[in-house]
């Protein structure tokens, strides 16, 4: 399914301008409910655990998640679009580079 739009991609340009991670604390807060940017950082910290090699029972432990969320994460990392696997990988670099 192909989710691409005129909208979406002015969102991810609008994203792209921003220059610190105080910059996206303001727009994220005013963008998402704390309840949407909670999951989505969830889902994030899920995938950060699986890239590192962690069962689901670890996580769900750790993260107080179902086996259901963390299933639907793993899909995604291991049979998405790749965007886990590039953000995590870029994030890493990054923090080796500090």
């Amino acid at each position: 399914m192909d989710m691409r739009s005129d909208q979406l991609t002015r969102l991810f340009e609008a994203v792209l301008t921003l220059e610190s991670v105080e910059d996206c604390y303001r727009f994220f807060e005013d963008v998402c409910t704390i309840k949407e940017l909670q999951d989505l950082s969830q889902r994030f910290h899920i995938a950060s655990l699986l890239d590192e090699g962690l069962n689901y029972q670890a996580i769900a432990r750790r993260v107080e998640t179902s086996s259901t969320t963390i299933s639907r994460v793993n899909h995604c990392l291991n049979y998405g679009s790749g965007g886990y696997r590039a953000a995590l990988r870029k994030l890493k670099a990054k923090e080796e580079d500090a």
